[in-house]
């Protein structure tokens, strides 16, 4: 069977959020993970469901996938660390400390 592949590079939320969000809807099927993330409260939540819609469209619009709804799956949903912003805030007695404001990038396979 066929794979079609959706990405979100640099997406403004750290990994940690987001792979707690895609550890529950990894290995569904695609009616049940739309169903799913919509109904979450979580930010993770809305970036995984616009990235599986991407998906969903990808494969609509490729003529080789015959796309049949209650058989297609979310194959794998990988997120990596992407480019940290690095910010400054003011501490104590003129010092600083460094913040990291994550960043991540998203990759899901259906099939």
């Amino acid at each position: 069977m066929m794979e079609i592949v959706s990405k979100a590079n640099s997406v403004r939320i750290s990994p940690k959020k987001l792979r707690k969000v895609a550890d529950l809807v990894r290995g569904l099927n695609v009616n049940k993970a739309l169903n799913s993330l919509s109904h979450m409260d979580e930010k993770g939540a809305a970036i995984i469901l616009k990235t599986l819609s991407s998906a969903i469209a990808n494969a609509d619009n490729n003529e080789d996938f015959n796309l049949d709804m209650n058989s297609v799956n979310v194959k794998t949903i990988t997120v990596d660390e992407g480019p940290a912003l690095k910010r400054f805030r003011a501490r104590a007695q003129g010092r600083a400390n460094r913040i990291k404001k994550r960043t991540s990038h998203l990759k899901i396979v259906i099939g």
